[in-house]
C-alpha cells in the first residue's frame, strides 16, 4: 500500500462508522473466498465497527448467503444482509394492493422474497405485475410468459440489472442480460430496484444506526456499487478484485473516493498497518 492510498484510505475510516459490502467480486468468487476478506470481517467485529451485507444478487436468502459466508469462515447474521430480492419486495408492498398477481422470473429465493406470506399471488399469464431478476435454470418458455405478460400491460419491476457477475470461472450473465432479452422482446424497461439505486445503501446505514455520510460502500462495479454509494451519500471504495478495472475507473464519469487492490489493503488501514 502507498503512502498515499494509506492515507486517504486513514481520512475516509476517521469520519465513517460503518462500512456497507458488496459481496460477489468483493469478499469471494463463487465458492472461493478472495484474499482478507474474513480476517478484515473479524477484525471490524473485534473493533466494534459495524458493516452491512447488499448485494444485486437475488439468487439466494439472506439466510443462504449467512451459510455460504459462514464456510468460507466469515461471521454474518441474516439480518445484516440485504438482497435485491428484498428490497424489491419491501418496495413492492409500500405500493401494490394483497392480492395482486405477479409472475416471478427469477430464482427460488425470489420467488420466495415475493410470494411467502400470501401478500401476493403466483401466476403467469394474468400476472399484473412481473418480477425478474438472474435466474440460473433460464429457459424460452420463462421468457415468452415474462415477454406475453409485459406486453399485455403488466408492470415489470427487475431486482437490478447487472449483466454480469464474476464466479470461479470468470464473468457470467446476470440479472441485466435476462433485462436485455425482454426489452428486445417487448420494446419496454424495467423499474430497477437494486443499485445504482441508493434504496439498499441507505437501509444500510439505517441497520447500523448511522447517517449515510458516516457509511462507507466497498465494491467492485463502478456502475453499481460506487454510483449507489455516491448516490446515498455515502463514502465509496473500489476494489479491484471483481468487474470494474483501474482503466475503467480512469475513463468513467463515477468516481470512488479511493480505489484498492483488495481487503488486503482496507484490513492494514483497519489496522493502523504500515505496508
Amino acid at each position: 500500500m502507498t503512502s498515499v492510498v494509506r492515507d486517504q484510505l486513514r481520512t475516509i475510516l476517521r469520519r465513517v462508522r460503518g462500512i456497507a459490502f458488496d459481496m460477489d467480486g468483493v469478499l469471494y468468487r463463487g465458492e472461493r473466498p478472495l484474499p482478507a476478506a474474513a480476517a478484515l470481517l473479524a477484525e471490524l467485529a473485534e473493533r466494534g465497527i459495524g458493516f452491512v451485507m447488499v448485494t444485486n444478487n437475488a439468487t439466494k436468502t439472506p439466510e443462504e448467503y449467512a451459510a455460504k459466508l459462514s464456510r468460507m469462515g466469515m461471521t454474518v447474521p441474516p439480518e445484516r444482509i440485504v438482497t435485491s430480492a428484498i428490497a424489491t419486495r419491501d418496495w413492492m408492498r409500500q405500493r401494490y394492493r394483497p392480492g395482486t398477481t405477479v409472475y416471478v422470473l427469477g430464482m427460488t429465493a425470489l420467488e420466495r422474497a415475493v410470494y411467502d406470506g400470501g401478500y401476493f399471488v403466483r401466476a403467469e399469464r394474468d400476472a399484473q405485475v412481473v418480477v425478474n431478476g438472474a435466474d440460473f435454470a433460464l429457459t424460452y418458455e420463462k421468457l415468452k410468459i415474462a415477454t406475453l405478460a409485459i406486453r399485455a400491460g403488466a408492470d415489470w419491476i427487475a431486482t437490478n440489472a447487472d449483466r454480469t457477475f464474476p464466479s470461479e470461472e470468470g464473468l457470467i450473465p446476470g440479472s441485466g442480460a435476462i433485462v436485455a432479452a425482454l426489452q428486445a422482446a417487448t420494446d419496454r424497461s424495467p423499474i430497477v430496484i437494486g443499485k445504482p439505486e441508493p434504496a439498499m445503501v441507505l437501509r444500510a446505514a439505517d441497520i447500523l444506526g448511522i447517517a449515510p455520510h458516516e457509511l462507507l460502500m466497498v465494491g467492485d462495479r463502478l456502475d453499481t456499487d460506487i454510483l449507489a454509494g455516491r448516490r446515498a451519500g455515502a463514502a465509496t471504495a473500489l476494489v479491484l478484485t471483481g468487474v470494474s478495472s483501474l482503466t475503467e475507473v480512469q475513463a468513467s464519469a463515477v468516481r470512488p473516493d479511493i480505489v484498492i487492490d483488495d481487503l488486503q489493503v482496507l484490513l492494514e488501514a483497519v489496522r493502523g498497518e504500515e505496508a
